[in-house]
Formats: structure tokens, C-alpha cells, sequence
């Protein structure tokens, strides 16, 4: 009896025992259950909509924010970021649609009262467009029946198959429509369904913002942007290309720096987006070593307890690490695209500081090269004033300097600044011919200048004829020539007061021709004629007026011959020394006895007086020479001019 009662105690104690190490296991199950629900990261969809945003832009910026410098290498890069961006805006989007499912999946609880989801909504429009289509099937079937039968009814049923096919023909178009109003209904609720998905229809929005991501890469390759070409002034040797291709690369620097911040912070904000995903999956794996520690004692042996829980485990792990997974490794896209922009900046800043320093050298060059102009200039001023004492001939020169200088500093700075010289040349030939013909004739008269103020050429102070007008040079400029006009009876000359302009260019022109006196003299010839009366005694009449004109040309003999000595000396050429003349020569008055004579063009008035006065005396003392001449002896130019 004892033995009996001891024996239901003992069973009692291992059936307790029993139901405690059960309900202890169940009790464990459900807290480990609720603990692992409850360590789910608590995820944020405006954090994932954001993350998303800012990728997209990022994406953007890094295909079309950096401009081409020109440099071999910016294919690469621009190739290498354009890709790495791509690729991390797919690995956003797909770590997107797996949060968005865990949110989903947290959130999802059933409502009674909750309003019929866009799914239930689709669902009916299908049941209802297959439907209509079964209903079209089926009248067309019986319209095909009826055709069929009029084709060999007798005229008495015709009139009722007539109707019936009518009617059918109305059903069957009533129909069709209803199906086109169906399938656009249907049409639009495809459309709306991602507006109307939550976070999951706001993420496809968001995908089809950039459509070359997603698309095959064989479109996509040959859709994307081609690899902007070099610019031309990249490789210009002028200081303006230079400095132009310079600050192209300083902008090109200031935006691949913007770019790297831009893209630490969307690193850091995948960061901070993973962190939850990373700290759950951590405590889901130690979770898993606890569990593996717990099934090794005698009371969890054979129990399906932690098989579930191993199963639910792989279940949230899984899930996670398909959201955790795509952030780590847009996490390297980023670090690789953040190393990519450095290497190109360091690119662009060493082909800058090589730029720079040719810039600073052809600045230095152009101003050494601007400074022995001035220095030249210098010189020719001095050598000018030393050398030359004409005013008129010093200006002149010092007109020249000016224009020479002028030029220099022109092919100067054009050759310091222009480095396409093909295109130069072929815009300088297009203005240069408008120019030849709109200024023709100042060029030409540009051109005589140079003919004017040659070795045999015009000198102010010079006494000319030419276009009928005699006068002195008082000033020669780089067009127009300055004449002092002078008028008078017989020989005597005086100014007008009148300055006559010419044209340089006249001195091309053969209807209008150029007198001058040779350079280095001022003489000119005058004579002196006698009419000889009928018998006279004309060799009296010669050695009185040739004794009188020479008794005047010793007075400035030597002022003539000085002008001659220099005419030999420039011209090398031996002349005969000028002094009067005398010959007889018949004239409609009879017989003439002429005396020509060089007189200075400066003093030839006086010359003139003084052998007037001579002469005079002359024939007033000696009455047989008187009488030898008739009428009054004339003087007169030899040579106009």
C-alpha cells in the first residue's frame, strides 16, 4: 500500500515537473519571440525617401556637375565616376525596396475597418474585364451563328434573324465599349498603384526619375552622355587660351571639391542608415549562439522549439541583410568615387601649376620683350635729336619712331596673346582687302610718303611746280603735302598767302608731274635779253652787259659753287660749275643779245635789283651803247619755277 502510494506520488512529481519544464520552455519561446520583434530596428521611411533623394542628386551632379578640362585622363574619370554613380544609385533603390518591405511587414496588422487597398481594387477590374470579354466571345460566337444562317435562310425567317443580329450587333458594341472603359479604368489604376503603394509606390516614382539607371546597360551605354571633348583652347599656346584654359580648371577644382563633400555626406548618411540594420543583424547572430548554447542542455534535447527559433532567425536575418547588404556596398561605391574625385583634382591641380608657370613665362617674356621696345624707342629718340638738327626733318623721323613702335608692341602682344595664328592670318587677309579697298587712296598716298621723303625725294624748304602750282614745302605729312603758294610777273615771286594741300598720292599720278630743285641747291637761271638796233654795235652791247652781269655774280659766286660741291658729293656725279652765259640769237623783234645767269633762289628778287641797277647805269653813261640797243633790256626766268 505504501509502496503503491509512493509510487502515484512519485508519477504526480514527474507529471508537475514535466508541465513546469514545459510551460518554462513555451514561456521562453514566446519572451525570445517578443524580444527579437521588439529589437527589429525601427525604421524610417522619410529617412529611406531621403537617402534616396539625396543619392539621386548626387547621381546627377556627378554626370553632368564637372566640366572637361581638356586633359587626356578626364575621360577616365568621367567614365569611372559615371558608373560608380550609377551603380550606387541601383544598390540605394534595392536596399530601399527591401526597408520598405520590413516596414510593411512591421506595420501590417489587419483592420476590419480599414478601406479596400488599390490590389482589391485591381483585382475587381480584372474579374470585371474578364468577364466583358467572355460576354464579347459570346454574342460574337452567336453573331457568327446568325450570319451563318442568313446565308441560306428562307425570306420568311430572314426578318427575324435580321432583327436578331441587329440586337446582337447593339449588344455586342455596347459591350466593347464598356471593356474600353474598363481597360482605361484598369490603365489607370496601373499607373496610380505606385502612388497609391505607400513607401514601395513612392520608391518606383522615385526609379523612374532616372530611367537610364535601370535600363539594359547595352542601352544605357549607348544613351549616355558622350565624353565631353577637349577644348580647343586647352592646347593653345597663347596667353589668352592659357589663361582662359586656367580658370576653366580652378572651376573644374571648386566643383570636384563640392563633389566630395557632397559625397561624404551621402556616405555618412548610408552610414547612419545601415547602422540599425548592422546593430540588429549583431544581435540576431549572438541571439543564435545563445540558442545554440541553450539547445546543448538535457531539457531543450529533441524539443521543436528551437528549430523554429533557428528558422525565424534565418527568416529576419535574411531580410535584413538584404537591406543591410546593398547600403555597405553603396558604402564602398562611395569610397571609391570619393578616392576617383581626389585623383582627378590631383590631376587637374598638377596640369594647373604646369599651366601657371608657362602663363608666368610668357608674361615675363611678353614684358622683357615690351621693355627692349621702349628701350629701343629711347635710343631712337636720342640718336634723333643728336643727329638730326631740322625740326621739320626731326619730326619727321620721330613720326616714324612712333609708327615703328606702334608695330612692334603690336606683334608683341598679338604673338604673346594669340597662339591660332592660321585663323589670325586668314581674318587679317579679309581685313585686309576691305581695307585696301575701302581706303585705297590713303594707303597710296601712305605709300609715296615713303617716296616723298627719300634720298631724291621732297624736303620742307624745297621750291616746286606741280599741278601748275610753284611754291615752297612747308610741311610733308604721312598723307598730305603742305605747300606755300607763290605768285608773281616775270621773275619776281612772292607768296600768296594760301597753303596748297596735296595728296601724297599725286606723286603716282603721270597727268600731274613733279618739279623740284635738285637736292642740296637753291639756284635757279635768269637772263637778261637786249634788242639790238639795226646796225648796232652788238659786240659793244656783249662786253659791256656781260662785264656788268658778271661784275654782279661775283658778288654770290661762292655761295653757288658751294651748292654745287654738295649736289657732286651726293650725287657722285662731276657737273659743270654754273656762271653766266652770253649768246646772240634772232626773236620776231630781231636781233637778241641774251645773258643768262644762276641767281639764289632766296635772293633772287635782289640779284635781279641789283643787275636791273647795273645795267641801268650803264647805258645811261655810255651813249654809243645806247644807241646800240633798242628799247629797254628785259630780265626774265630762264626756267619757270
Amino acid at each position: 500500500m505504501w509502496c503503491t502510494t509512493r509510487r502515484k506520488i512519485s508519477i504526480n512529481l514527474r507529471r508537475q515537473k514535466r508541465r513546469l519544464v514545459v510551460a518554462a520552455f513555451f514561456t521562453v519561446l514566446v519572451a525570445f519571440s517578443t524580444s527579437l520583434a521588439e529589437d527589429m530596428p525601427a525604421l524610417n521611411r522619410d529617412a529611406v525617401l531621403g537617402h534616396l533623394n539625396a543619392v539621386i542628386t548626387w547621381y546627377r551632379d556627378a554626370t553632368t556637375r564637372v566640366q572637361a578640362t581638356g586633359l587626356p585622363s578626364d575621360a577616365i574619370y568621367e567614365d569611372t565616376t559615371r558608373n560608380l554613380a550609377a551603380e550606387a544609385v541601383r544598390l540605394a533603390f534595392q536596399s530601399a525596396r527591401a526597408e520598405a518591405a520590413l516596414i510593411e511587414a512591421n506595420e501590417k496588422t489587419p483592420n476590419a475597418n480599414q478601406a479596400p487597398k488599390p490590389p482589391a481594387q485591381k483585382q475587381n477590374l480584372s474579374q470585371v474585364a474578364a468577364q466583358i470579354a467572355a460576354e464579347i466571345d459570346d454574342i460574337q460566337t452567336r453573331l457568327d451563328q446568325v450570319n451563318k444562317q442568313l446565308a441560306s435562310a428562307p425570306a420568311s425567317k430572314r426578318k427575324a434573324l435580321l432583327a436578331q443580329r441587329e440586337r446582337l450587333q447593339g449588344e455586342l458594341s455596347l459591350d466593347k465599349a464598356v471593356q474600353d472603359a474598363v481597360q482605361k479604368m484598369a490603365a489607370f489604376a496601373e499607373d496610380s498603384t505606385d502612388t497609391g503603394e505607400g513607401l514601395e509606390g513612392s520608391i518606383n516614382q522615385l526609379a523612374r526619375s532616372v530611367p537610364e539607371v535601370f535600363a539594359d546597360k547595352a542601352v544605357s551605354k549607348a544613351t549616355a552622355k558622350p565624353t565631353s571633348a577637349p577644348s580647343p583652347l586647352a592646347n593653345s599656346s597663347g596667353l589668352i587660351g592659357q589663361a582662359l584654359t586656367l580658370l576653366g580648371r580652378m572651376r573644374s577644382v571648386h566643383d570636384i571639391d563640392q563633389m566630395i563633400k557632397e559625397t561624404e555626406h551621402l556616405r555618412q548618411d548610408a552610414e547612419n542608415l545601415r547602422k540599425p540594420l548592422r546593430d540588429t543583424l549583431l544581435a540576431i547572430v549572438q541571439r543564435g549562439r545563445d540558442l545554440a548554447n541553450q539547445s546543448d542542455t538535457p531539457e531543450n534535447t529533441g524539443a521543436a522549439g528551437p528549430r523554429r527559433q533557428y528558422q525565424d532567425l534565418i527568416t529576419k536575418f535574411k531580410q535584413l541583410s538584404s537591406a543591410s547588404m546593398p547600403l555597405s556596398q553603396e558604402t564602398l561605391l562611395l569610397e571609391q568615387s570619393r578616392a576617383t574625385y581626389i585623383e582627378w583634382r590631383r590631376s587637374i591641380v598638377r596640369e594647373s601649376t604646369d599651366t601657371l608657370r608657362s602663363v608666368l613665362v610668357r608674361v615675363i617674356g611678353i614684358a622683357l620683350a615690351l621693355g627692349i621696345v621702349a628701350i629701343l624707342s629711347e635710343v631712337w629718340r636720342k640718336l634723333t635729336f643728336r643727329y638730326i638738327r631740322e625740326p621739320r626733318r626731326r619730326r619727321q623721323f620721330l613720326l616714324l619712331r612712333r609708327f615703328v613702335m606702334y608695330f612692334l608692341v603690336g606683334v608683341v602682344l598679338i604673338t604673346g596673346f594669340v597662339s591660332e595664328f592660321s585663323s589670325l592670318a586668314t581674318f587679317a587677309g579679309f581685313v585686309t582687302a576691305g581695307i585696301a579697298v575701302g581706303l585705297q587712296a590713303v594707303l597710296l598716298s601712305v605709300a609715296a610718303y615713303f617716296f616723298v621723303v627719300g634720298r631724291y625725294g621732297i624736303r620742307v624748304g624745297d621750291r616746286i611746280s606741280i599741278a601748275g602750282v610753284t611754291g615752297d614745302v612747308v610741311d610733308i605729312g604721312l598723307v598730305r603735302l603742305y605747300i606755300m603758294e607763290l605768285a608773281g610777273v616775270g621773275v619776281d615771286l612772292d607768296p600768296t598767302g594760301r597753303i596748297v594741300v596735296f595728296s601724297n598720292s599725286v606723286l603716282f599720278q603721270a597727268g600731274t608731274p613733279l618739279f623740284k630743285q635738285i637736292p642740296g641747291t637753291e639756284y635757279a637761271w635768269h637772263e637778261l635779253a637786249a634788242t639790238l638796233a639795226p646796225g648796232g654795235n652788238y659786240k659793244l652791247v656783249q662786253d659791256k652787259i656781260s662785264n656788268a652781269v658778271n661784275f654782279v655774280y661775283e658778288q654770290y659766286r661762292e655761295r653757288i659753287e658751294r651748292q654745287l660741291a654738295g649736289i657732286e658729293r651726293q650725287t657722285e656725279i662731276q657737273l659743270k660749275s654754273p656762271k653766266p652765259e652770253s649768246k646772240l640769237q634772232l626773236s620776231d623783234t630781231g636781233v637778241e643779245f641774251v645773258v643768262r645767269y644762276p641767281v639764289d633762289i632766296r635772293t633772287a628778287s635782289e640779284i635781279d635789283d641789283h643787275l636791273t641797277r647795273a645795267v641801268v647805269e650803264l647805258v645811261n653813261s655810255d651813249p654809243e651803247l645806247k644807241n646800240a640797243i633798242a628799247g629797254t633790256p628785259k630780265i626774265r626766268a630762264a626756267v619757270r619755277g
